[in-house]
């Protein structure tokens, strides 16, 4: 039988006849490892029946909504709940909780009456009990099986003919015929294909746990994602109780929804109002570099604290660091804010946070994070009760944003008096501000004056 060896990358998944040092593809270092492959055995596995071709008229499709999870925050960003035959991958760091909310939802899943496997090569059946048992979890649709072995894995589940199954974790999961590692590229590409192809022929939901490498991308990373039809984010720092759920890529709904909960000891807990809990001390007092922001993630809206610190710098060149929000755009604006605003920040070391973990990647944070380090900056506090939205241009302009109507409500519901919007989003908004005071500007120097003022 003929054997053909190539190498491939364990970083990106990059394929080569030969061994290099560095990967052309995502430039790592002794990365590459060699994987074999039976040339004969592939072709004789493919030279089965041919399959039926169909025209598109002669297809039948129906519209079915998601089945709901019974956890809002994940349906939310699956695009309203379960969709059938479809494949999610959940990726996180190790510990972030990833394992605790699939099962939770399993559990909710099993309890409005459709069956679920939770297939596990981690952990072992007691201690799934143990943790069910701690998340308050005990439903006779919840069905567990500790199994790694693909083929085997895969008649397990047509066996039990579930509606939903967890894999927890794609890594654990090897096909017997390959001869790598189990997590090397080449079983996890194999095993995800072989998943796919099962929840596409037999109308089940699948979920798979996806670790993630040290530079925070899946193991395998766009060999996942291309398979998949959803890849969720589970995000947040391990010493904080704030998780945040993230969709990268989605095939039934928007990408742009973000679930929020909070890790408890009775697993993760939902929170609905994220705004009132990311500013629980914003209110007790004001203090300069503090601004708040009404941020737009999808269609829900969130008010964000926005802390800065300039401080004088105690080396030649001045640092710029940045925690939730990005830094190449707070480095733009630090040099607007020098060359349009007179804010001398050329001496000056200046730091930006998102409070709570968030992470901000829209536009309309641009006038926060200006009034922030002029806050800090000038030593002058931003009134507590103000928010403000605004994209700034290389000019000074503040330009207009998206959804106002949505941030002004979300700010008067959490007792918010005043809002600093652009110009023209001030007049089309008119009188309709939710009670709340208006106030326009259209450059940045005429908003700093305006907050700042003596």
């Amino acid at each position: 039988m003929a054997f053909k060896s190539r190498f491939v990358c364990q970083e990106c998944g990059h394929q080569s006849f030969r061994w290099l040092g560095r990967c052309p593809g995502c430039g790592a270092w002794n990365t590459l490892v060699e994987e074999g492959e039976h040339i004969e055995a592939r072709i004789a596995r493919s030279q089965g029946e041919s399959v039926q071709i169909h025209t598109l008229a002669e297809v039948t499709w129906k519209d079915t909504a998601g089945l709901p999870t019974g956890i809002s925050e994940l349906d939310r960003v699956l695009g309203g709940g379960i969709v059938p035959a479809s494949l999610v991958l959940l990726g996180g760091d190790p510990g972030i909780g990833k394992s605790t909310l699939l099962l939770q939802a399993a559990g909710k899943v099993s309890r409005s009456g459709q069956r679920v496997l939770y297939a596990s090569g981690e952990e072992s059946l007691p201690q799934i009990k143990k943790r069910a048992a701690r998340l308050k979890i005990d439903t006779p649709d919840l069905y567990l099986v500790f199994e790694t072995e693909i083929s085997r894995l895969v008649r397990s589940i047509v066996d039990c003919a579930p509606f939903l199954v967890v894999i927890d974790s794609i890594q654990t999961v090897f096909d017997g015929e390959l001869g790598s590692a189990p997590g090397s590229v080449a079983q996890v590409r194999e095993c995800t294909a072989q998943l796919m192809r099962l929840a596409k022929t037999k109308g089940m939901s699948i979920f798979i746990v996806g670790h993630v490498t040290k530079e925070g991308f899946l193991a395998g990373p766009r060999l996942l994602e291309h398979i998949v039809d959803t890849v969720l984010y589970l995000e947040g720092e391990r010493h904080q109780s704030f998780r945040i759920l993230r969709a990268i890529k989605n095939r039934f709904g928007s990408t742009n929804e973000i679930g929020v909960f909070e890790m408890t000891g009775d697993g993760l807990g939902e929170v609905h109002n994220p705004s009132a809990l990311f500013l629980r001390q914003h209110m007790s007092g004001a203090l300069p570099g503090s601004v708040v922001v009404p941020t737009l993630e999808g269609t829900r809206p969130l008010l964000v604290e926005i802390q800065a610190l300039v401080s004088p710098t105690a080396f030649g060149t001045p640092r710029r660091m940045t925690a939730g929000v990005d830094y190449n755009r707070m480095v733009l604006i630090t040099a607007v804010l020098e060359k349009r605003a007179g804010c001398v920040l050329s001496s000056f070391d200046a730091y930006v946070n998102a409070v709570g973990g968030v992470r901000i990647v829209e536009p309309a944070a641009d006038l926060g994070i200006a009034l922030a380090l002029a806050s800090s900056l000038r030593d002058r506090p931003v009134d507590p009760a103000l928010v403000v939205a605004g994209e700034i241009g290389l000019t000074g302009e503040i330009r207009p944003v998206t959804g106002v109507r949505k941030r002004v409500s979300e700010a008067a519901q959490l007792g918010f008096l005043r809002c600093l919007l652009p110009s023209a989003d001030a007049a089309r908004l008119g009188d309709d501000g939710a009670g709340l005071e208006i106030i326009g500007a259209d450059t940045l120097p005429e908003a700093i004056e305006k907050v700042l003022q003596e």
